[in-house]
């Protein structure tokens, strides 16, 4: 019991240090600040109107530059404040309130086509909308209305700037230190994968999930890195962090890098048991030290070198007993532990590297990008006007949603009017705050935001009952108010039950009926909700099953093309290209971006999920042949290899075929012609011979002389054995994938 409340203690500790909590903070303060001033110079309506501009502002102040970040608030509070003065002017006239409703919803949602930060501003927008129906104010004109939302996102912006200006490193640090634990919590799922037989399709579902977030954390943190490069140059700070990034990508591929598939591992290491119960321990030792590394840049502590350098050395002496019980033996069992051993020892590499960056011992430079190359690791936004041209059609999601958004906002409009339901526009409210393009995330908020209502007016109500202060209600509507925005994020359901506590103890203080808030508040949300699922599931849905043979095409194309990559440096060797590092990044977002849409699928009707069992498959022999690619890849990279054999090459060029019949495949169209398997078969019997004759060349020269270094022939020797089992092994993997595809009906 102890344990599980300290555990809880450390994890609201962690929340609180959030920098999704201290922006929450902020906001509050920029709401609360006007509406106390000018309470006490005896206008609150003024004072609720900024809050209100403050409020629309807010979600677009998103990590990024200075610049973007400024630009994007400042836009959402302009378009906040525009919405507001058409809509304050037109409410006068039903007729065209309702039209103009339908348009504005529509043209506003259709800007999200410009990216995520477009989409935020966008919500400013549509929020903007529905509160111009709150009549919050009586005696404001609408002008005026709309000058002092724009004041209200401005006064937000300052204040956000100097929160940033005080804390500049906070979103990083923070960044970062998740990064760490999400890796830290990969490490140990792919443990568990050595020794869980029964439970790997469990766990290989969780690698993906896990995959995904890890992906769009080093995308975020690319970005904030380079672009922190380019305003401070190559700082102390800035180099530090960069490097810890740099490690910990390589630490992901590393971590993917499995030298044998597990069915291949089971079959030549089932009387070696205990001996993968000490890799798993070994691993989860590694992943035990990001932990501590996340721990220790989140709380911007220092950790004592002396207590680090004996867990490394504790680590190093655990190396040391693993690499005693691999035998000396010449065949595959002793070479599929060496290696997995020596991938183990470069993750414990890569964390002493860390460990090093951390304690100021590592003053290496990292390898500097001109800014022409550092440009293509940032998925650039695209702002051409042609792009709104280009979109307009139903092939288009955003399209397609904002005419969904629009359409369904005009039902429930219409329905608390024709009911003249109080507070009706909560109504529209839940629907624009809830409603997605894709139908499984638009019903999973349903149901978080009905269940968090619910908790919440039960929760409002017993309050009630036991006082009715106002003053109680004031603090607790700020607080809730504070908790609600610092959740969003992080768990919708709860953050619903406190967005609902807020919303009825600030209505507590402008009408005395709280019970009648209640209840109107849980009815709007249950119909809004409703309302976004149903015109979601009705509505032009877009079904993952219609568009995720193009997701798997560009996982299999990001794949090929990294595979290219390896084969060239394994020809040129030297320095590591940036067109290498680009492939690598794009075949891992592209595997992310597929586990997500595998995922979404499941959250479909059953009857959407077409050919389920064989997309996961798909899914599967991707992911796995990522991971060969990247055993591949940092063997290469990290060992000292011969020149690559032509009959390298030949695997090569048929696994690429393979990869190329599978797209065609996708698209429908004619194969290539199949590859000469003769020739493959021929180029892996003199793979085979090559390892039989440095077999035979260390045997001969420990005969000769046993004392004599054997490393040379030794690291040949384990080169021919990965690259031609490797090669092998992928060269299985991609005619299953192309038989596989060949067997899946996407239509």
């Amino acid at each position: 019991m102890p344990n599980i409340i300290l555990t809880y203690w450390q994890e609201f500790l962690k929340y609180i240090r959030s920098t999704d909590f201290s922006k929450a903070m902020v906001l509050t303060f920029a709401i609360g600040s006007p509406v106390g001033i000018f309470i006490w110079l005896g206008n609150f309506e003024i004072g609720v109107v900024l809050a209100m501009g403050a409020l629309l502002s807010s979600p677009s102040d998103i990590p990024g530059s200075f610049r973007h970040r400024n630009i994007g608030v400042i836009l959402a509070a302009m378009l906040a404040g525009i919405v507001s003065i058409i809509m304050g002017y037109a409410s006068a006239y039903l007729w065209l309130v309702l039209p103009l409703l339908g348009i504005l919803m529509f043209g506003i949602a259709y800007l999200a086509v410009y990216g995520f930060r477009a989409s935020l501003v966008v919500f400013a927008g549509l929020f903007a909308i529905v509160l111009s129906f709150a009549n919050i104010s009586t005696e404001i004109l609408p002008w005026e209305r709309g000058l002092l939302i724009v004041g209200g996102g401005l006064w937000y912006l300052v204040l956000s700037n100097i929160w940033n200006f005080l804390n500049p490193k906070h979103h990083t640090e923070q960044l970062l230190a998740e990064c760490l634990e999400l890796t830290a919590k990969y490490l140990k799922t792919r443990a568990h994968l050595l020794t869980e037989t029964a439970k790997r399709e469990k766990l290989q579902k969780e690698l993906f999930i896990l995959q995904t977030d890890l992906n769009e954390k080093h995308e975020s943190l690319r970005n904030i890195l380079i672009n922190a490069r380019r305003a401070s140059g190559n700082s102390n700070y800035a180099r530090k962090r960069l490097l810890i990034f740099i490690e910990l990508v390589d630490i992901l591929e590393l971590a993917m890098a499995n030298p044998v598939d597990y069915s291949k591992m089971d079959e030549v290491l089932q009387e070696d048991r205990e001996l993968l119960e000490r890799f798993k321990k070994l691993i989860k030792k590694i992943a035990f030290q990001l932990d501590e590394i996340s721990v220790v840049i989140e709380k911007k502590k220092k950790s004592s070198t002396k207590e680090i350098r004996q867990y490394l050395k504790a680590v190093e002496e655990n190396f040391q007993e693993v690499r005693m019980l691999i035998s000396s033996e010449n065949n595959e069992k002793t070479f599929l532990l060496q290696n997995l051993f020596d991938y183990l020892e470069k993750q414990g590499q890569k964390i002493n590297t860390i460990v090093r960056v951390l304690h100021n011992l590592d003053t290496r430079e990292p390898v500097l990008l001109k800014n022409k190359e550092v440009s293509q690791f940032i998925t650039p936004q695209d702002y051409d006007p042609k792009m709104l041209v280009e979109n307009f059609n139903f092939g288009s999601p955003i399209f397609k949603h904002s005419l969904r958004l629009a359409i369904v906002i005009l039902v429930g409009f219409s329905i608390g009017l024709y009911f003249s339901f109080e507070n009706a526009y909560w109504i529209i409210l839940t629907i624009v705050v809830i409603m997605r393009p894709n139908y499984g995330l638009t019903k999973d908020r349903s149901k978080q935001r009905i269940v968090g209502t619910l908790i919440g007016a039960v929760i409002a109500l017993g309050i009630v009952f036991i006082t009715k202060n106002q003053v109680v209600y004031g603090i607790l509507g700020l607080f809730s108010l504070t908790l609600a925005f610092s959740l969003i994020q992080r768990n919708y359901r709860t953050a619903a039950v406190f967005i609902t506590l807020s919303i009825v103890f600030i209505y507590s203080l402008l009408k005395p009926d709280v019970f009648n808030v209640i209840q109107f508040r849980v009815i709007d949300t249950v119909l809004g909700a409703g309302l976004a699922a149903l015109g979601n599931f009705i509505l032009w849905p877009a079904w993952e099953s219609q568009h995720i043979k193009n997701v798997v095409k560009e996982s299999i194309g990001a794949n090929k093309n990294y595979l290219q990559e390896i084969d060239s440096f394994y020809h040129i060797k030297g320095t590591l290209p940036t067109s290498y590092k680009l492939s690598r990044k794009k075949a891992f977002l592209e595997m992310g971006n597929l586990s997500a849409s595998f995922q979404r699928m499941t959250q479909e009707p059953k009857y959407k999920q077409k050919e389920l069992s064989q997309l996961y498959k798909i899914v599967g022999l991707n992911q796995t042949f990522l991971s060969a690619l990247a055993s591949l890849g940092t063997f290469i990279q990290n060992h000292k290899t011969t020149a690559a054999s032509k009959n390298f090459e030949v695997f090569v060029s048929h696994i690429c075929t393979n990869l190329e019949n599978a797209i065609k495949g996708l698209e429908e169209e004619e194969t290539l012609k199949g590859f000469d398997t003769a020739r493959t078969e021929k180029a892996a019997s003199a793979l085979l011979k090559t390892y039989k004759e440095l077999l035979v060349e260390r045997e001969n020269q420990l005969k000769e002389d046993p004392v004599k270094d054997q490393k040379d022939v030794q690291l040949r020797l384990q080169e021919a054995q990965l690259v031609s089992s490797q090669v092998q092994w992928l060269l299985e993997i991609s005619e299953n994938l192309q038989k596989t595809i060949a067997k899946t009906n996407f239509s």
